[in-house]
């Protein structure tokens, strides 16, 4: 075999193995049971189930299928494929914006009693290791950052379940589920909006609307073009899809740790309809590509009809707060 022929053939592998990779790598990883997880888990540590347990599995588990997944975190990738993986790499980052959070309500109120005791040390140190980029290829490592989140999140799953009150706590509480549904909310209008301007448009400017004594530091038109950059609108979709898988599973554990509050509000029913609203955003898309036809135009826009589940669940969040805030 002549050296070209050789140099052919290896590129050809080359191009081949890569082609496979991002086929296998680019697939969204599937649901789990979050009851099932907590109980492996609390099984693990010889422990049994208690409140908070699900939740805080969800979050393990979140972070665990981020860094564990077929290919594992590639959003730092130096090298093919995962340097081009842009789809999956939004993923990992919507995703990756709901891991940090939960983890920092666990810390700043589902953990606490009051807003004046004393914050859980590993919620402390898991929440900064979360905020690391999630670029940096090497010294050190966003994966090993995110790795010690998550060895400080098993640890409070781990002193949560043992006999000592004082060790670790969950409070199921209706002002800490407000307080994350919060900014839960905030992030889903923030992605609705990004993902219905992948059809630009001219919108009236409200920012201010609603006082009438409200300013703002520099003047701005009345009417505001906002339209997504044609090459930014799969990511737009690919990390509403990661941000919607991370939280439907967090939806599910809150279901469980807070149903005594739920049931008290009568929110059960509000809380069962966001989580399915986010279970459609989970539907295969069997185009190849993110198609970004008009309103009604021939083609499908893949970003609208995932705008259309985000702003339903994001109204239905905005109505759950309402109850769990009523006295």
């Amino acid at each position: 075999m002549s050296k070209k022929s050789l140099l052919i053939g290896s590129a050809a592998l080359y191009l081949g193995t890569c082609l496979g990779l991002s086929i296998w790598w680019s697939q969204d990883p599937d649901a789990f049971n979050v009851q099932t997880t907590a109980a492996d888990i609390a099984q693990a540590y010889g422990h049994e189930v208690v409140r908070g347990s699900v939740t805080t599995g969800a979050l393990i588990h979140a972070i665990e299928t981020m860094l564990t997944k077929p290919g594992g975190f590639i959003s730092n990738d130096i090298a093919p494929p995962g340097l081009v993986l842009d789809n999956i790499k939004n993923w990992e980052y919507g995703v990756l914006i709901q891991t940090r959070d939960l983890a920092k309500s666990m810390r700043d109120s589902m953990s606490r009693s009051q807003s004046q005791s004393q914050e859980d040390p590993s919620l402390a140190s898991a929440e900064p290791h979360l905020n690391f980029a999630n670029n940096s290829w090497i010294f050190p490592s966003s994966e090993g950052q995110y790795q010690e989140a998550l060895n400080d999140v098993r640890n409070y799953f781990q002193r949560l379940g043992d006999d000592d009150a004082g060790n670790a706590q969950f409070y199921a509480r209706a002002d800490n589920l407000e307080k994350w549904l919060q900014t839960v909310e905030s992030r889903l209008g923030s992605l609705s909006q990004r993902l219905s301007a992948s059809v630009g448009k001219e919108r009236i400017n409200t920012d201010l609307a609603g006082d009438a004594e409200a300013r703002q530091a520099k003047p701005a038109p009345s009417e505001v073009g906002i339209q997504t950059p044609w090459h930014k609108i799969d990511d737009v979709f690919y990390e509403a899809r990661g941000t919607a898988w991370a939280l439907l599973h967090f939806l599910k554990a809150v279901e469980v740790d807070f149903d005594e509050v739920l049931r008290k509000k009568n929110a059960h029913i509000s809380l069962k309809q966001i989580i399915r609203e986010l279970e459609a955003t989970q539907d295969t898309l069997w185009s190849p590509m993110v198609l970004n036809g008009g309103g009604f135009s021939l083609f499908p826009n893949h970003s609208l009809v995932m705008a259309n589940y985000i702003s339903r669940a994001n109204a239905a969040i905005i109505d759950l707060r309402s109850l769990l805030s009523r006295g």
